[in-house]
């Protein structure tokens, strides 16, 4: 059973993350072959105050 965790800054809409997770799951079949009704996949938002790039926070730099 393929399992993918995706870890993306908080504040994606819910349309978006439906866009990742049938484009995620489409990858996994084409790629491993497995049947669709057994890939998982799991976002994790994390906080941008949680999210540092080049030593300072996503929300710092405003993204």
């Amino acid at each position: 059973m393929p399992f993918a965790q995706i870890y993306m800054l908080e504040g994606r809409s819910e349309e978006q993350k439906k866009a990742v997770i049938e484009k995620v799951t489409q990858a996994l079949v084409e790629a491993v072959g497995a049947p669709v009704a057994n890939v998982r996949v799991w976002i994790q938002d994390v906080p941008k105050e949680n999210w540092g790039i080049a030593g300072i926070s996503a929300k710092d730099l405003g993204r």
